[in-house]
C-alpha cells in the first residue's frame, strides 16, 4: 500500500487534468506545508478565544487589555487539557481543566482542515510521507503551545509546558491526520484493506454513539424548557449586561457538548458530579447550591429522581443498538458475498459495533471532566467513566445483536417473496 497510494483526483486509474510540471511547481516541501498549515490553525484558535476575551473586557470596569489577551490565552490552554492555575498562597489556588469541548471540537476540525492542507499543497502519497507529514504538523503545533504557555503564565496565573504540548501535540495527531488520510486517500484505500465484517462496525458504532447523545440532547433541552423560569432568575441575577450576556452565552455554548456528555453518564446509571461530594444520578440527587449558570438549570433538585427518567435509562441504549444493528445488516446485505452470512453473523458484528462505542463514549466522558476552580468544584464530571460506558455498551450490545439477528434472519423469506412476485 505504500506505493499505491495516491493523492486525491488521482485515484483508480485516473489521471491528473493539470501537467506534471504544474503540479510539481505548486507543491510544498513536507515541513513548509505542516508550519504553514499548523500555523494557521494555532493563529485562528488564539485569535478567536482572544476576540471573546476583548469583548468581554470592553464591557468590564476592571483589568487591562493584557490581561483580557492572557485570559483568552489561557482558555485556548485550557481547550487542550493543559490545566492552568490560578491564584497564590495567600488567597489559595484553583486549578482549571474542564475542557469547554465545544471550543476544542472547533479547534479539532479547524486542525482536520489544516491536515486536508497540508495534504494537499504538499502532495504526499506514500505512507512514510503522510506519517511524516503528520508528526511534523502535529509537532508544530505542539511547540506552538508550549510557546504560548510560557508567554502566558506569569504571577499568579501558571500553566505546564509539558501538559500544554502533550494536549496541544495529541489533538493535533489525531485531527490532522485524519484530514491527511482523507485529502490523500489512504483512508479510503485502509477502508478497502479492511475485512468487510470489521469496516462496517465503525459507522454502526458511531451511528450508535450518535443516537445516545442525540437522545440525551433531546432529553437536556426538554429539562431546559421545564427550568426556564431558573434561567431568567439567573440571568437576572447576574445582571451581565449587553456585552457580558454576549460573553456568557459564548461561554454556554462551549460547555453544551460538556453537559450533553453529563446526561449521557445519567442515563448510563453511574451519574455525574458537579463539585465535591455531589451526586446527579438515577438513583438520587444530591448538589446543594450551585454557580450561577444557566446550563446548570436543568439539573434536577435534590432528592429522588423521576420514574420516567430512571425508564430512559434502560430505552436509550437499547434503542442505540437497534440503531447499531440496523446499520450493520444494511451495509451486510450490500457486500457481494451477503448470501453466505447468517444471523449469527450479523448478531456478531452487532455487538463488536456495540463495544467500539463504548470505548468511544469511554473516551468522551474522560474528556468532560476535570477541576472547575478551588475547593469544592475541584472535581467536576464523571468520576465513573468506565463502569458508565461499559452499561451502556452491555445495553447497546443487546439492541444490536437482537436487532441484528432477526432483522436478517427475515431475509430469506423477503427474497422468496420477491422472487414469486
Amino acid at each position: 500500500m505504500t506505493d499505491m497510494l495516491s493523492r486525491s483526483g488521482a485515484r483508480d486509474g485516473e489521471t491528473s487534468a493539470a501537467p506534471t510540471s504544474e503540479i510539481a511547481a505548486q507543491t510544498k516541501p513536507l515541513i513548509v506545508s505542516a508550519v504553514i498549515s499548523a500555523g494557521a490553525c494555532l493563529l485562528t484558535g488564539l485569535l478567536t478565544c482572544a476576540a471573546v476575551a476583548v469583548i468581554g473586557w470592553l464591557g468590564a470596569t476592571f483589568g487591562g487589555a493584557s490581561g483580557a489577551v492572557r485570559a483568552g490565552a489561557s482558555a485556548w490552554l485550557i481547550a487542550h487539557k493543559a490545566a492552568v492555575t490560578i491564584g497564590s498562597s495567600t488567597i489559595g489556588t484553583g486549578r482549571i481543566s474542564v475542557a469547554p469541548l465545544g471550543l476544542t471540537l472547533f479547534f479539532a476540525w479547524c486542525l482536520y482542515r489544516g491536515g486536508r492542507s497540508a495534504a494537499r499543497s504538499s502532495a504526499a502519497d506514500r505512507t512514510r510521507d503522510l506519517i511524516a507529514l503528520a508528526g511534523a504538523f502535529a509537532l508544530v503545533y505542539g511547540l506552538g503551545a508550549l510557546v504560548v504557555a510560557l508567554l502566558t503564565a506569569e504571577g499568579s496565573l501558571k500553566v505546564s509546558p509539558l501538559g500544554a504540548f502533550l494536549g496541544a501535540f495529541s489533538l493535533a495527531l489525531v485531527a490532522g491526520l485524519a484530514g491527511i488520510a482523507v485529502e490523500s486517500g489512504a483512508a479510503e484505500d485502509l477502508a478497502d484493506a479492511t475485512p468487510a465484517g470489521l469496516r462496517d462496525t465503525v459507522p454502526a458504532a458511531l451511528a450508535a454513539v450518535l443516537t445516545v447523545i442525540a437522545m440525551a440532547s433531546l432529553l437536556y433541552g426538554v429539562l431546559l424548557a421545564i427550568h426556564f423560569s431558573r434561567i431568567t432568575g439567573m440571568l437576572e441575577l447576574l445582571d451581565a449586561g449587553v456585552i457580558g450576556s454576549v460573553v456568557l452565552f459564548a461561554i454556554c455554548l462551549m460547555l453544551v457538548p460538556n453537559m450533553v456528555l453529563y446526561v449521557v453518564a445519567f442515563l448510563a446509571g453511574p451519574g455525574f458530579q458537579l463539585g465535591v461530594g455531589t451526586t446527579i444520578a438515577p438513583t438520587g440527587v444530591d448538589v446543594g447550591n450551585l454557580p450561577a449558570l444557566p446550563l446548570l438549570a436543568a439539573v434536577p433538585a435534590d432528592g429522588a429522581t423521576p420514574s420516567y427518567l430512571l425508564v430512559l435509562t434502560a430505552v436509550v441504549p437499547l434503542v442505540a443498538g437497534a440503531v447499531a444493528g440496523l446499520v450493520v445488516v444494511r451495509r451486510g446485505l450490500a457486500e457481494r458475498d451477503a448470501d453466505a452470512l447468517g444471523w449469527d453473523a450479523f448478531a456478531l458484528r452487532g455487538a463488536m459495533a456495540a463495544l467500539v462505542a463504548g470505548v468511544i463514549v469511554f473516551a468522551l466522558l474522560a474528556l468532560s471532566g476535570g477541576s472547575a476552580g478551588p475547593g469544592r468544584m475541584s472535581a467536576v464530571g464523571v468520576p465513573a467513566a468506565l463502569p458508565a460506558a461499559g452499561v451502556l455498551a452491555a445495553g447497546m450490545a443487546i439492541g444490536a445483536a437482537i436487532t441484528a439477528a432477526v432483522v436478517s434472519s427475515r431475509r430469506p423469506a423477503d427474497r422468496e417473496t420477491d422472487a414469486e412476485r
